[in-house]
């Protein structure tokens, strides 16, 4: 694709909009009545929004024939590790004030806290081998067998997200159908496959 790097900038910036627009209702005083609140869903929000952009990118590139969408599917994955780790150092900092023994409760007793920190823990091993050197070392096979971790942390997000709500699951229903959909569409693809190869 000609303008690919230009694309590709122009989408890297448009990923931080939410962190710089977070930062300017911060500055200006925007954040409503409980700003600690606002500020963990909101980055909350968006770390299962990126996630489920990082899925969509494989079948959207199988549908359009577009191969150049497989190289923004590694900028997808960091931008879900970075709101990830923001909205995690919210919850340590901001909401519990690195408060150990409260931490270790709150994972403890809230389900949705406990699969919440299950779904950042699988995040970091990700994020930690998303460099060229990384694959090299760890072998295309483990690191793609490792990288098959997205699958369980989107579904943990996305019932993180559920649990939280307490009475309109609107939103999380969305983000529910969204995943299990992409998810699905892997599974019929993976069994068509299959059937071809039996075929031959």
């Amino acid at each position: 694709m000609k303008y690919f790097p230009q694309l590709k900038s122009a989408l890297f910036l448009a990923s931080l909009i939410p962190f710089f627009r977070l930062a300017w209702h911060a500055y200006t005083d925007q954040l409503g009545a409980n700003p600690i609140e606002f500020i963990t869903r909101s980055l909350g929000t968006w770390t299962l929004v990126f996630l489920l952009i990082t899925l969509s990118i494989t079948p959207l590139r199988n549908i359009s024939g577009w191969s150049w969408l497989l190289k923004l599917r590694r900028m997808a994955g960091l931008f879900a590790f970075f709101y990830a780790l923001l909205h995690f150092i919210t919850y340590i900092w901001l909401d519990q004030f690195f408060d150990l023994s409260a931490i270790y409760k709150d994972v403890i007793k809230r389900p949705f806290i406990t699969i919440g920190f299950a779904a950042f823990i699988l995040l970091i091993p990700l994020a930690a081998t998303s460099t060229n050197a990384m694959i090299k070392r760890l072998g295309a096979k483990r690191w793609q067998l490792l990288h098959k971790l997205v699958y369980p942390i989107a579904i943990f997000a996305v019932l993180h997200y559920w649990w939280l709500v307490k009475k309109d699951i609107t939103q999380p229903l969305i983000y529910a159908v969204i995943l299990t959909t992409l998810l699905g569409y892997r599974v019929v693809m993976k069994r068509l496959k299959e059937k071809k190869s039996t075929l031959v």
